[in-house]
This record gives structure tokens, C-alpha cells and sequence, in this order.
């Protein structure tokens, strides 16, 4: 990612088998529920809402097999963007992150009410029922280079208290979305500061690794936990990762959004690095150096994998303790 040829990753996890929940009772395709008789939380577990980034639904894959159940409420869980996903081909897997259009940037009214037509706006319009009913939601989304598992919240202090409350060692990262459309865990009343509804994304590690397969089921297992429909001593063996006490969250304050096509970092980047002095160059674009803010900038996400004009490449935050 500094300037070189990008650097392919090995394919660990191969894609799952998902044929299976094609067809549903719900009917709507690859969304299945699971129910308590016991009133409770209206869960909803999403993957494959970026068809390349199927480590999450190798995980509703493994909770629907199981035969769990919640003991109160009701758990859906939705194979997002399946078209794009069955476009996988091993030799090219970025290729697969959507049809059309990114499925994570129509989630507002506007935009799901409106005329325009995409294959990704019109699984969103079949998904959004379940969105809409949701108290709770976990989208389950993996990233492009290799780096420990992040929970992204938004901006409202409850996401960020339930969030650290889960008892993973995953980064909570503290955002305000895209300025490029509207992500699903933003949409309505996820984004209501004096609602109640939880809305989480974990971004479990790099697309194709086993690790993210095993952060996946861990953060699924400890939300489903967290929020009440299940009991801790329901989660099946080798589920959860050992408990630890997550670092404090990190605000994002800026977004670095490429203006060229010869954007590059000054080094091999992979998230998480504190940059201590404030000008420090962190990459060039058209010419120009790109520089941190402030001291102690934590990096976030940086990606070079999709690079084009327009294109976020990272994202700068600060660490503090007084967000909850």
C-alpha cells in the first residue's frame, strides 16, 4: 500500500454454500428467522451486504444450522447483497463487492422511496421490512487489508456503550457514515438520538482470513447475548473468544478521500498505528503530501484496493475515554 504493486491476499476462507436458505418461509429469499413464544428484542443478524465479504455469512450460515434458538424475542438473519456474492471467483475477489452499486450507501428514505432502480436497491427494498422492524441490528462486514476486528457505531452514546459492553478486544470506531449515501446501520431509526434501537457494524478483520471467520461468530454469539435472546449458557462450544477489555473508542475526525489515481502511503499501513506529531506525512496524492491533524492520529481502515479519485483511503481519529 505504499506506492508498490498491491499486494494480493490468499484466499483462506473459501466462500460458503448458501443455496440452502435460498428459498424461506419468510418470503423473502436467504432471510430466515428463528423465534421465541417469549416476547423480547426484534434481532436482526445481516451479512453479505458487500457479496466479496461472506466471512459473516459463513457465521449466520453456522447459527442457522445449530438449531439455537432465541429464548425470548425473535432473531432474523439476512444474506444481503446473494447476486453480487454469486459472482465470487477466487482470481479476482474484489471484483464481487456489488452489482451495481454499493449496497451500504442507499439506506435513506429518500433514496429507497425514490424511482431510480439498481440489483442493489431492489434487495434493499425486499430487506428493509425486516430493517425497519429491527431493535437491534448486527451487520456483519469484513475489510480490505488485514487488521484486528473494529466495531463501528456511529455517533450515539448508546451504540458505543453496548459496543464496549461486549467484552471483545475489538476497536470501537466512532463515525459519522459516508457522505456518499447512507449506510444500513444509520438508516431511520438507528440514527435517532433519543431513540433506543442498537445498530452495530463489525468490520472483522481481512476478507478472506480464518481469523475473521472466528471474530465473526464471536461478536454474532456475545451481541445475541448482549441484547437478551439468548442466555450465555446457550452458545455452543468454541464459539467465544476469551473475554478482554477493549481499548477505549477511537473518533473518527477526518476522512482522507483520494483526488488522484497516484495516491500512496508512505508506508505498508494495516489500521490501528498511532502517528504521534501532528504534519507528519502519511501519504503523497497529486503532488501533495497528506498529513496528520493533530498528535496521536490513529489510522483507521486505510485501503489503497479500490483506489480512485473520490475513493476513501483512511480514516484519522483520536482516542479518548469520555465518549460513553
Amino acid at each position: 500500500m505504499s506506492g508498490g504493486p498491491i499486494k494480493a491476499h490468499a484466499v483462506q476462507l473459501e466462500p460458503p454454500g448458501l443455496s440452502g436458505w435460498a428459498a424461506s418461509p419468510t418470503g423473502t429469499a436467504y432471510v430466515h428467522e428463528r423465534a421465541s413464544v417469549e416476547a423480547g428484542p426484534e434481532v436482526l443478524l445481516t451479512a453479505l451486504v458487500h457479496g466479496n465479504e461472506y466471512s459473516g455469512a459463513w457465521a449466520l450460515d453456522a447459527f442457522l444450522r445449530s438449531g439455537l434458538h432465541p429464548r425470548r424475542g425473535r432473531i432474523t438473519a439476512a444474506f444481503c447483497n446473494t447476486a453480487a456474492f454469486a459472482r465470487f471467483e477466487a482470481r479476482h475477489p474484489d471484483a464481487s463487492r456489488f452489482v451495481d452499486e454499493d449496497f451500504n450507501r442507499v439506506w435513506s428514505a429518500s433514496v429507497l422511496d425514490g424511482s431510480r432502480h439498481s440489483a442493489e436497491l431492489s434487495r434493499a427494498r425486499e430487506i428493509r421490512p425486516f430493517v425497519d422492524r429491527a431493535s437491534h441490528l448486527l451487520d456483519l462486514h469484513s475489510m480490505h487489508e488485514p487488521c484486528g476486528p473494529l466495531l463501528v457505531t456511529g455517533l450515539l452514546p448508546r451504540n458505543i456503550a453496548f459496543a464496549q459492553s461486549l467484552g471483545t478486544a475489538s476497536q470501537v470506531v466512532v463515525d459519522a457514515g459516508h457522505a456518499d449515501g447512507v449506510r444500513m446501520r444509520d438508516y431511520g431509526p438507528f440514527a435517532e438520538k433519543e431513540g433506543s434501537r442498537i445498530a452495530l457494524l463489525l468490520e472483522a478483520g481481512q476478507h478472506w482470513e480464518l481469523a475473521s471467520l472466528q471474530a465473526a461468530r464471536n461478536v454474532l454469539m456475545r451481541f445475541l447475548v448482549g441484547c437478551g435472546v439468548m442466555d450465555h449458557g446457550d452458545v455452543p462450544p468454541g464459539w467465544l473468544l476469551p473475554d478482554a477489555m477493549p481499548p477505549p473508542p477511537v473518533m473518527v475526525t477526518h476522512r482522507i478521500v483520494a483526488r488522484s489515481a497516484d495516491f500512496a502511503f508512505v508506508q505498508d499501513f494495516r489500521g490501528g498505528e498511532i502517528i504521534r506529531r501532528a504534519g507528519t506525512p502519511i501519504a503523497h496524492d497529486a503532488g501533495e503530501a497528506v498529513v496528520t491533524p493533530y498528535d496521536d492520529c490513529v489510522l483507521v481502515m486505510p485501503s489503497v484496493r479500490q483506489l480512485r479519485p473520490g475513493v476513501t483511503t483512511v480514516r484519522l481519529g483520536q482516542r479518548g475515554d469520555g465518549m460513553v
